[in-house]
């Protein structure tokens, strides 16, 4: 059952911390069987309200999965495991394409708007007891979600769209609640979901955005939540098309009383328009983050949505870390205003890298998938087989792991720090190690 693995602890907390030590160690593998309940409290010389105390904190924490009768088990693939530990480290000689960072001569210099943050700082400190959101901040957030078509609502500031997303669904939600993911999707919310004591269900894709059907299927199903990415889907680049938003709209309007989580963290490094779905449910969210056109650093995301649900994220936060630096939201005040960063070369510059390498594939008759943002997605056969190909060939590619629940193997590759001369031997290189895949769809 858990081989030389040994539990130990007298309170549920050590108990649950032991059990969660083995697992993030990878002495208690995913998918083994834990003791019963009884059997353990008698091992451990314990209340078996104690050792079902424990059980109950690893199930909230993601870690294991009850299935009545048939026993508790640690997950498939557990929170304490982070799907950022299922990638290559690319040796000495080896091309790393694998780490999903922009390209850093496409991002602006910081210095000034740092200065220019902290001179505002000086004419007016930020002291406890002001607004958490900066005032100007708020504005032009709201002048461009206004431009975009996004419902009116309150701007709130998180420490960047994961905290966001987090915080939302906190709101919300209560341990054991669905909620309804892309899938493929981006391997932190695929981690986040579980460790918050929540159940993921797999959404497929394509190159529009979610399945419709998906959705109305997961929705039916119990899903209480769903979390959609607007443009530069990571890992595939889907976008969310017209058509398709509005066929999600339909499907949302049947059920007006799912939380909509929809994370638009390509802003301003795509050129393919919105399609917001907010608005379409009674609880409604929508992140922005600076993160991937001005720097991951910054740590800052706006947020808005119903009344409801930014006034229950923001009174938490006020109980918690209080606020996002102001300094830093007039860092980005200052980077919006200036004109540091052009989307539409930022969009063009990475629309030419990834197309090529798109082109580049289909010549070789490879399927990839790139309509946005920085990376390509790319179906392959044998995933294990075609990294340690790759790997061999002198490319570092991110396993599709990391962003997989139940969709077909596949790779990923950031096209950020790729130059014309890499497209050609790159492209071979996935050829030989993928071979043709002619799915369209994802999941």
């Amino acid at each position: 059952m858990l081989g030389e693995y040994r539990i130990v602890g007298r309170r549920a907390s050590d108990i649950a911390a032991s059990i969660e030590q083995g697992v993030g160690a990878g002495a208690l593998e995913p998918g083994a069987l834990l003791p019963p309940m009884r059997e353990l409290a008698t091992r451990l010389g314990v209340n078996p309200n104690t050792v079902a105390a424990a059980y109950r904190t690893l199930r909230e924490r993601g870690v294991i999965e009850t299935a009545g009768r048939r026993g508790s088990r640690v997950r498939p693939r557990p929170a304490s495991t982070a799907r950022g530990s299922l990638g290559v480290d690319a040796p000495p000689g080896v091309r790393d394409v694998s780490a999903g960072n922009p390209d850093l001569a496409l991002l602006p210099p910081l210095r000034e708007a740092l200065a220019a943050a902290a001179l505002g700082d000086e004419r007016e400190p930020g002291l406890y007891g002001q607004a958490p959101v900066d005032e100007e901040f708020a504005r032009l957030a709201r002048a461009g979600l206004d431009a975009d078509k996004v419902p009116g609502g309150p701007v709130a500031v998180t420490s960047g769209s994961l905290d966001a997303i987090e915080r939302v669904l906190i709101a919300h939600l209560r341990p054991g609640d669905t909620v309804a993911v892309e899938d493929p999707g981006w391997g932190s919310l695929l981690d986040l979901v579980p460790a918050l004591g929540l159940k993921p269900v797999p959404v497929g894709l394509d190159d529009d955005g979610p399945l419709p059907g998906d959705v109305e299927r997961a929705l039916a199903e119990g899903a209480r939540a769903l979390i959609v990415t607007d443009r530069a889907q990571n890992p595939t680049g889907a976008v969310v098309s017209e058509d398709r938003a509005r066929l999600l709209r339909e499907v949302l309007a049947r059920r007006p009383r799912t939380l909509l989580i929809e994370d638009d963290h390509g802003h301003a490094i795509v050129d393919q328009p919105l399609h917001p779905l907010a608005g379409t449910t009674e609880n409604w969210a929508f992140v922005r983050s600076t993160a991937k056109a001005y720097g991951p650093d910054l740590r800052v995301a706006l947020l808005t949505g119903d009344r409801v649900t930014v006034d229950r994220v923001a009174g938490r936060q006020q109980l918690g870390p209080g606020w996002v630096s102001r300094l830093l939201q007039r860092a980005v005040v200052h980077l919006w205003t200036s004109g540091a960063v052009d989307p539409l070369a930022v969009a063009r510059s990475y629309g030419e890298r990834r197309d090529a390498l798109v082109r580049a594939l289909a010549e070789r008759g490879v399927t990839a998938h790139g309509r946005s943002g920085m990376n390509v997605w790319v179906p392959v056969p044998d995933e294990t087989g075609a990294v340690a190909r790759l790997l061999h060939s002198g490319w570092a590619v991110a396993p599709g792991a990391r962003f997989r629940m139940s969709a077909p193997p596949a790779v990923r590759i950031t096209v950020s720090g790729l130059t014309p001369d890499d497209i050609t031997p790159l492209a071979d290189a996935l050829a030989r190690a993928a071979g043709p895949a002619p799915a369209r769809s994802y999941g």
